[in-house]
C-alpha cells in the first residue's frame, strides 16, 4: 500500500483508505460485527485512514470505529471526522459553543482525548468565508481537543476559499473519473498550499464498479433510491450528479477499455479498482476513501493502492468525461 502526507496533518496516510457512511446509514442495513469486520479487513489491508462524520447514523458510525480502536490499542490508523449537520444549514450555527458542542460529542462517540482531523461538513457557502468560524477551530486546536481541521465541500470555489486559509489541514470533494472538475484549479492550488486532498465518491456511488445496469434497484434505505434527484441533500453525492444511465454506459465503457492500460496489477484488477488507482495515480491526491459494505469489499479496494498503470488510461478518462457528463456536471459543481 502506498501512503502520502495528509497535508498540513504531516501524517502520512494509506493512499486508499476507508469511507463509514455506509457504517451508519443511507446504504441500507449494515449490523454492527458486519461493519466491525469491515474496519478489521481494511485495517488488516494495509489501510491507516478512517474517514467517519457524526450524523453518519447519527454517530453510529463513529461510535463503531470507537469500539474498533478500543479493540486495537496502538492502531495507526488515522481518523477522520466530520461536524456542521446536526442542526439548521444556517452560517450563524457555525458557533464556537456549537463546535465544541459537536466534537465533544464525537470525542466521546470515538472515545479520544483529542481528535485526529475535524472537518467542517460541507456547511453553507458563507461558512467557508467567515473569519470567526477558522478563529474557533483555531481555537478547539489550541486546547487539544483537536489536532487539525479540514473542510468537506461541494463545489470548486468552496475548496478554493478554504484552500487560502492558513491553518485549514485539508479539503474533501467529489472526484472520480466522472467528476473532473477539481483537477482545473482545486489540486494545483492545495499542492501548492500544502493542502491534502481527501477524495470522496470515488466510485460514482458504486456506478464506476461497472456492476450496475438499467435496471438494478437499491433499498428504499439507500440514498442511491431516496436522493437520487435531491430529494434530501445536495444530488451531486449520489451518483456523483450524472444522469443514471449515462452513467451505466459510460461505466461499461470504462470497464472495456480499463484493462488495456494495466502495467502490473499483483492478483488482478476490477473494474471498480481500475477507477481507484486512477485516482491514487494523481500525485496531489493524499487519500482516496471508497465505502465497504463487507470484508471482501475493503480488501478489494486497499489492492487499488498496488496497482500501476499506464499514462494513457488519463486520455480514456477525459474522453469519456467530455463525451458523457462535462456539459451537465463541470458548470454545477
Amino acid at each position: 500500500m502506498q501512503t502520502r502526507t495528509l497535508g498540513r496533518t504531516g501524517r502520512d496516510v494509506s493512499v486508499i483508505g476507508l469511507g463509514t457512511w455506509q457504517l451508519g446509514a443511507d446504504w441500507g442495513d449494515v449490523d454492527d460485527a458486519d461493519a466491525l469486520a469491515v474496519l478489521d479487513a481494511a485495517a488488516g489491508a494495509g489501510v491507516t485512514m478512517f474517514d467517519t462524520a457524526d450524523v453518519y447514523g447519527d454517530g453510529r458510525s463513529e461510535s463503531l470505529i470507537g469500539s474498533w480502536l478500543r479493540a486495537n490499542p496502538g492502531s495507526p490508523v488515522f481518523v477522520a471526522t466530520k461536524m456542521g449537520r446536526r442542526g439548521p444549514q444556517d452560517p450563524a450555527e457555525f458557533t464556537a459553543a456549537n463546535f465544541r458542542t459537536w466534537t465533544d460529542r464525537s470525542r466521546r462517540n470515538l472515545g479520544v482525548e483529542r481528535l485526529d482531523l475535524v472537518q467542517l461538513h460541507c456547511p453553507p457557502t458563507a461558512v467557508y468565508s467567515d473569519d470567526a468560524v477558522y478563529d474557533a477551530l483555531d481555537e478547539l486546536v489550541a486546547e487539544g481537543a483537536i489536532a487539525h481541521y479540514g473542510v468537506s465541500v461541494e463545489t470548486c470555489d468552496e475548496a478554493l476559499a478554504a484552500i487560502a486559509r492558513p491553518h485549514v489541514a485539508t479539503v474533501q470533494i467529489i472526484l472520480n473519473a466522472f467528476r473532473l472538475k477539481p483537477l482545473d484549479q482545486v489540486l494545483p492550488a492545495a499542492a501548492g498550499a500544502g493542502v491534502g486532498i481527501i477524495a470522496r465518491v470515488p466510485l460514482a456511488s458504486g456506478l464506476l464498479s461497472g456492476r450496475y445496469g438499467h435496471d438494478t434497484t437499491f433499498a428504499d434505505s439507500d440514498h442511491r433510491t431516496f436522493n437520487r434527484h435531491g430529494e434530501s441533500f445536495d444530488v451531486g453525492e449520489t451518483f456523483s450528479g450524472v444522469d443514471y444511465d449515462a452513467g451505466v454506459d459510460a461505466a461499461r465503457e470504462f470497464a472495456g477499455a480499463a484493462p488495456g492500460f494495466v502495467v502490473d496489477a499483483p492478483g488482478g484488477s476490477t473494474t471498480a479498482q481500475l477507477a481507484l488507482a486512477w485516482l491514487a495515480r494523481i500525485p496531489a491526491v493524499s487519500t482516496v476513501i471508497p465505502g465497504a459494505r463487507n470484508p471482501d469489499q475493503a480488501v478489494s479496494n486497499a489492492a487499488a493502492g498496488s496497482i500501476e498503470l499506464d499514462d494513457g488510461i488519463d486520455g480514456l478518462v477525459r474522453s469519456l468525461y467530455d463525451r458523457s457528463f462535462r456539459s451537465a456536471v463541470h458548470p454545477r459543481w
